[in-house]
């Protein structure tokens, strides 16, 4: 809005002057008498200046045109009064004869004159050709060149008024050359206070609320008692201040930009007045010390800029880290006062921030703990007890309505200066303390379940063994009446009690075995391994020599294929693993050459996509299991049929064979296709992936 406003002012001010022309109108032309008038090519740059800072300002690509058009013919127009200047001397005034012949009266312009001086062409060439090459988007190297050349013109404009006010014609005539007229001045006041506004608009972190008249106030102040104190007092000194301003603006280069605006205004007044040769080194070497002193004051500032912006980055980090993280943060100092509350804090002891600080840190702690933490603190504070700090300890907290609750609290202590701070971190720990209590409540259920459960194992196997041996006796004394009948009175008995009677006999002789082979199955749980390294091969060769007979029997061959490695366990353990699954391989196997194969997979893939290392193999050439029984064939004295050739059995053997697999922490399953096969997969000291052995 203030570029807009300074815009229209420097329109104002051209149109003004361009209409003056046109009805001529000298007063307005000249303002002050004998002074200079504002051309008429000044009034047109003025009037294009200020609609295109007009335009510069609103948004639209027509309106960015427009402004960089007008821009640009302000820019043209300037620069051609400078070459002019530069290569057909300062009396031919080209541009202006032009224009005037287009809109003046000829002997009006002769009598009132008027050209644009060089400080006016060099002040809206540079303006305009600074405000032409910056768009709104453009950030950068190019928007400190604009603000720089703000300063310039600000002070070059300053200057003339000053050299007015104080009839010094030097200031704002250069040379011979014509001289800034007194509205020309004001003018470029104008022009260069709108770049400066229009940089802080476009760049609103480089602005820090930083009034345009007041450093503004102070070139004006500075360059007056620079030109009209005695000789020899560092007058420069006065523009201090003005570098000083640097620190109301976020922009580390203003100082930089100030301090050579200061320059400019020192040399300015430096040679505005003739000096006496005999002081002219004195003062020279004041000016020059001046200038360093500014510069390096300027420096200073830059330094306490970056160093503020760090400060400023910490207090964000450390504010956004406060506000936002989970835990509670309480600082407190020496006495024991709340000077830090965050919102974790609210929201965990129930006080706002504006309740807790300045209220001791008792109120969010139960009694109890009142004079642990009073006498920390006076430890540290007398004896510095920094090895006390930073470590987490649990405490009670107390809200707001009295209910106490668990708290994990780390308290640290800081050191600035004098002062002390301490610090600290709260954790509302009361669901893991629910937690833990709940976990202890179900550990100590579990281990009252799991002695139990081997109490009642131990029972379950005393019973096993107790019912075997007391089973055999009546079953034996079963089988030998029996046999005594037989023997005694078959000749009495008919055929049908003969029969009976042997069906007894077999009877007794099978109950007999499933007394055994439970017997034997309670053994297997409650006995010690023989844990030993063990050839796998020789078990193998071992096992097939003594079933020779049997295997010669039914035609059926054992192969081995390829190596198998030592493994760790109980040899004679094994050799009844792979006995059963051979005999039951050939056994419910309905090729006339039953096959089987035996062997080992280094590696071998499972369901659950990571593979089984060390797994053993019985491979047989059989009828196949259907799949819905692979887990009924390993319950015992679970049988799914009968052999054809024999009554043997009772369907014990693959239950004993998951008992002894898993007593090696191992496992045992299957593969099976109906018609072409069934191999049984084992392992010996670590389990499948997601699988639980029988134990």
């Amino acid at each position: 809005m203030t570029t807009v406003v300074l815009g229209g002012l420097i329109l104002l001010l051209g149109l003004s002057i361009f209409i003056a022309w046109l009805r001529q109108v000298e007063p307005i032309l000249t303002v002050m008498h004998l002074s200079s008038a504002m051309a008429i090519n000044t009034s047109i740059c003025f009037a294009l200046t200020g609609a295109g800072l007009i335009f510069s300002v609103r948004r639209g690509a027509r309106a960015r045109l427009g402004a960089f058009l007008l821009f640009s013919l302000a820019t043209v127009m300037s620069g051609m009064r400078l070459l002019e200047l530069a290569s057909v001397g300062r009396q031919h005034q080209v541009m202006e004869h032009f224009l005037a012949g287009i809109f003046v009266d000829t002997d009006f312009f002769a009598r009132v004159g008027g050209g644009m001086a060089p400080n006016t062409a060099v002040i809206l060439f540079f303006s305009n050709l600074s405000l032409a090459l910056t768009p709104p988007e453009q950030r950068g190297k190019a928007r400190l060149f604009e603000e720089l050349i703000g300063y310039v013109v600000s002070g070059l404009g300053i200057a003339a008024l000053a050299g007015y006010a104080v009839h010094a014609e030097h200031i704002y005539r250069w040379g011979p050359n014509i001289g800034m007229a007194i509205h020309t001045a004001a003018g470029a006041l104008l022009l260069g206070s709108a770049m400066l506004v229009r940089s802080w608009w476009l760049q609103p972190e480089n602005h820090g609320g930083m009034p345009v008249w007041l450093p503004a106030t102070i070139c004006l102040v500075g360059l007056l008692v620079d030109l009209y104190t005695p000789l020899g007092v560092a007058n420069g000194m006065l523009y201090l201040p003005l570098v000083l301003t640097s620190l109301w603006f976020s922009s580390r280069t203003a100082p930089f930009s100030l301090a050579l605006v200061c320059s400019v205004l020192i040399l300015l007044g430096f040679f505005a007045i003739d000096r006496d040769g005999a002081h002219y080194d004195y003062e020279a070497a004041n000016r020059a010390i001046t200038v360093a002193t500014l510069w390096l004051v300027a420096v200073f500032v830059f330094y306490f800029h970056r160093k503020s912006d760090s400060l400023d980055a910490e207090r964000i980090r450390f504010d956004t880290v406060t506000r936002y993280t989970p835990n509670a943060i309480i600082a407190i100092d020496p006495d024991g006062n709340i000077s830090l509350f965050n919102p974790a804090a609210e929201d965990m002891f129930g006080y706002t921030a504006g309740e807790a600080i300045g209220q001791h840190v008792h109120i969010l702690l139960p009694e109890a703990h009142h004079p642990g933490l009073d006498r920390y603190i006076e430890d540290y504070l007398r004896a510095g007890a920094r090895h006390t700090t930073g470590t987490t300890s649990t405490i009670s907290g107390l809200r707001r309505h009295g209910e106490e609750f668990p708290l994990d609290v780390s308290l640290s202590a800081f050191t600035t200066g004098p002062a002390v701070t301490f610090v600290a971190i709260l954790r509302d720990i009361s669901l893991r303390v629910a937690q833990e209590q709940q976990l202890r409540t179900m550990l100590g259920q579990l281990q009252a379940y799991t002695d139990d459960l081997e109490r009642s194992n131990t029972d379950l196997d005393e019973f096993a063994y107790i019912a075997s041996h007391d089973l055999k006796e009546p079953l034996r004394g079963m089988h030998n009446h029996s046999r005594f009948l037989l023997e005694d009175y078959e000749k009495v008995l008919d055929e049908d009690g003969v029969r009976r009677l042997n069906r007894i006999v077999k009877l007794s002789q099978r109950m007999e075995k499933l007394v055994n082979d439970l017997l034997y199955f309670s053994r297997i749980g409650r006995q010690q391994l023989a844990i030993k390294r063990t050839d796998v091969h020789a078990v193998v060769k071992d096992v097939v020599s003594t079933m020779e007979l049997y295997l010669e029997e039914r035609q059926a061959k054992v192969l081995v294929e390829g190596p198998l490695p030592e493994v760790v366990c109980d040899q004679l353990r094994l050799t009844e693993v792979y006995r059963n699954l051979i005999t039951n391989a050939v056994k419910y196997n309905d090729k006339p050459e039953p096959v089987v194969t035996i062997g080992h997979v280094a590696r071998l893939g499972s369901e659950s996509g990571s593979p089984v290392r060390d797994v053993y193999f019985v491979r047989d050439n059989g009828k196949g299991i259907p799949k819905e029984f692979h887990e009924d064939i390993f319950r015992i004295f679970k049988r799914l049929e009968k052999p054809q050739d024999t009554d043997d059995g009772t369907g014990a053997g693959l239950t004993f064979v998951r008992k002894i697999i898993g007593r090696h922490d191992g496992d045992v399953w299957l593969e099976s296709e109906i018609g072409q096969g069934t191999t049984f997969y084992f392992t010996l000291g670590h389990k499948r992936e997601g699988q639980h052995a029988a134990t």
